[in-house]
């Protein structure tokens, strides 16, 4: 029972971040989802300070906020800094996340958090920590029904808000044109990253959180062309990467997440090879054909 609830919150981890990192990936925003999911540090330590919960609204709230913060302060640094988009990443989420480890370091006897499950989360974990009800009923892992919560929030905010997000994403000058605010669902869109990220935090770490973000819709866009087809086929090996690396663990005796992140990795390699529209393979197969009948179609003219 517990490697499937273990998996079960693999997979939900996978499946949120994979959904929102369609768009970052297609928004070439990748980096700035890594960026996130480290700068929301201090606004977690801040909401761990004000309510002494590890589980409060309060705190989503705060990662939201500093979500929101963190994208506002690369745009501020990339356009009046001048500075190139990755570089801004890089100064302001490396800035943010070293004032969280040094609150978490300050702080360190009044906050109930480190900075190893913040980098690295135990999911392993995961089915010990339950919600009880007073009346004593057992209603499983609470990180199911926090990540639970959290799919259905992305699932609702993708489905009413698909054709302004979808405009927003592949052609801003023409959802400008037609009235759609493109900073409003920018910033939605971060904040559902910060929430999410915080969500996981905890329960797979950063580390996992940013490889669910990137790697599953990066497999997913070299297998497909069609948007729909890139969110489902993301969710798909979110999944796939949360089982398999499940097993992968315990046959290794290693990290969980470790092994999750492992799986990412290997799912993109696959694809990067023997995808039959982007595939590496597929590709130098198509390049030899089109030579072959090039040759033939001289040789006929001669």
């Amino acid at each position: 029972m517990n490697a499937f609830w273990i998996i079960t919150t693999g997979s939900l981890v996978a499946i949120t971040c994979s959904l929102l990192g369609c768009y970052l990936i297609l928004r070439k925003m990748a980096m700035i989802g890594d960026a996130i999911s480290h700068a929301v540090l201090p606004g977690i330590v801040i909401a761990f300070l004000y309510t002494g919960q590890r589980d409060s609204m309060v705190m989503l709230f705060a990662a939201a906020l500093t979500g929101v913060f963190t994208t506002l302060l690369i745009e501020l640094i990339h356009k009046k800094g001048k500075l190139q988009t990755d570089a801004s990443i890089g100064v302001t989420f490396t800035l943010l996340f070293a004032i969280g480890i040094i609150m978490i370091s300050v702080f360190a006897g009044q906050v109930d958090l480190d900075q190893d499950c913040v980098l690295y989360g135990e999911i392993a974990y995961v089915p010990f920590d339950v919600w009880l009800l007073d009346s004593g009923i057992n209603l499983g892992p609470r990180a199911i029904w926090v990540l639970g919560g959290v799919l259905l929030i992305i699932i609702a905010f993708i489905s009413l808000g698909y054709k302004p997000l979808y405009a927003t994403t592949f052609d801003p000058g023409f959802a400008f044109t037609i009235g759609i605010s493109i900073p409003l669902w920018h910033y939605l869109l971060m904040s559902l990253v910060s929430i999410t990220t915080v969500a996981s935090f905890e329960i797979v770490g950063a580390i996992l959180v940013i490889a669910f973000l990137v790697v599953p819709p990066a497999t997913a866009y070299l297998l497909t062309d069609d948007f729909k087809k890139m969110l489902m086929i993301s969710s798909g090996i979110g999944i796939l990467t949360a089982g398999s690396g499940y097993y992968l663990a315990v046959a290794l005796n290693g990290s969980i997440a470790g092994a999750m992140a492992v799986m990412a990795g290997i799912f993109f390699t696959l694809a990067f090879f023997f995808s039959p529209s982007h595939g590496l393979l597929f590709k130098k197969l198509r390049k030899k054909r089109a030579l072959l009948q090039g040759h033939e179609e001289g040789a006929t003219t001669i």
